[in-house]
């Protein structure tokens, strides 16, 4: 069982490695498999690497009598105790990487470091880190499952068996909104009539609509629509800019006109 912790909270100034602040400490364990490949996975956000810290992880999440593969850290034999066999590796020492001896932990890394990254932005508080490991836990340790029905299965299983939730344990941390105080809209009102002037819209143009078989008076009709669309209307007869036009629409083919109009 391989073991070791990370850091996930972006690039910051300053100090590197152990000890960087501005960040979320995270303990892993990776089940390795021979003869090779990876196993189940834990991940928990852990206050410090220290040996209590270490120890109260290990008991919860491997499995007692397991092998325990590390680094060098001064931590470790003092937090693996008796219940595990532990085999640490120098890697400062031995000038070799890390992600060598200890391949499972860093990609195991690798891989939540990128999907918080790409699938949640990088927007994850700190306080909330641990569900969202969680989930990818969730996620990694199926990858392999060869009934994929069973997935849906253990999540309805889990959503019956643990207890309500409240928002206030979803938000372990609610801040207060930054947005400003705005007064409330006025009160809307419906206009008294729906005759209401035409709309200033210079782009359109105007055309003026004579009835076939209106009365004239003085040689000009008597109603007299205006309306601001430039679709034909059938048994209708146009006039652009005051001049009649002789041209009667067909009424089998043109299409009804769809604009605003004003009856004078």
């Amino acid at each position: 069982m391989e073991v070791d912790e990370t850091f996930i909270g972006g690039v910051k100034p300053g100090k590197r490695g152990r000890g960087v602040a501005g960040k979320a400490l995270v303990v892993i364990a990776v089940e390795q498999l021979a003869p090779k490949g990876f196993g189940w996975a834990r991940m928990a956000v852990i206050p410090d690497a220290t040996a209590p810290t270490l120890r109260a992880f290990l008991p919860d999440n491997v499995e007692q009598g397991s092998v325990v593969l590390s680094d060098g850290l001064k931590s470790y034999p003092f937090a693996v105790g008796s219940e595990f066999t532990h085999k640490p590796f120098n890697v400062a020492g031995s000038g070799v990487p890390a992600h060598v001896p200890l391949p499972g932990v860093h990609r195991v890394a690798s891989l939540a470091k990128r999907w918080l990254l790409g699938t949640h932005q990088g927007a994850v508080e700190a306080d909330h880190l641990q569900a969202y490991l969680n989930e990818f836990c969730f996620r990694f340790n199926r990858l392999g499952s060869r009934s994929r029905g069973m997935l849906f299965f253990r999540l309805m299983q889990q959503a019956v068996d643990a207890p309500p939730v409240t928002y206030r344990q979803l938000v372990v941390n609610p801040q207060p909104g930054s947005r400003p105080d705005l007064e409330p809209p006025p009160t809307r009102h419906n206009p008294s009539s729906l005759a209401l002037p035409p709309a200033g819209r210079p782009w359109r143009p105007k055309l003026t609509w004579y009835q076939e078989g209106e009365p004239e008076l003085d040689g000009e009709p008597i109603s007299v629509i205006h309306f601001f669309c430039s679709i034909p209307c059938p048994g209708w007869f146009p006039s652009i800019d005051g001049e009649s036009s002789t041209h009667r629409t067909d009424k089998r083919t043109e299409p009804q006109p769809t604009g605003r109009g004003e009856l004078h």
